[in-house]
């Protein structure tokens, strides 16, 4: 049986952007989200889930991503692919 708390952090986590590093090196990304800056670091062919509430992200290349969740976003040698 789920808690609520583990319910809320499920649900939460289903609108979470998906982001894959695709390429062959480590990579880091800054998200801004509700104001807060962050960096995310993706080791090569690793995944993370982020921005719940949508944010900004940085990539490595200079763009900018406006995510609101739920997108999958491979990353491959500083491009971003959306889905």
């Amino acid at each position: 049986m789920l808690s609520f708390g583990t319910l809320v952090l499920v649900v939460a986590s289903a609108h979470s952007a998906s982001v894959t590093n695709s390429g062959a090196s480590a990579i880091v990304l800054v998200i801004v989200e509700d104001g807060n800056r962050t960096e995310v670091s993706l080791d090569a062919g690793s995944s993370e889930s982020i921005c719940p509430t949508g944010c900004f992200v940085t990539l490595p290349n200079g763009d900018r991503l406006g995510l609101q969740g739920g997108e999958s976003v491979d990353i491959k040698d500083g491009i971003a692919i959306i889905n």
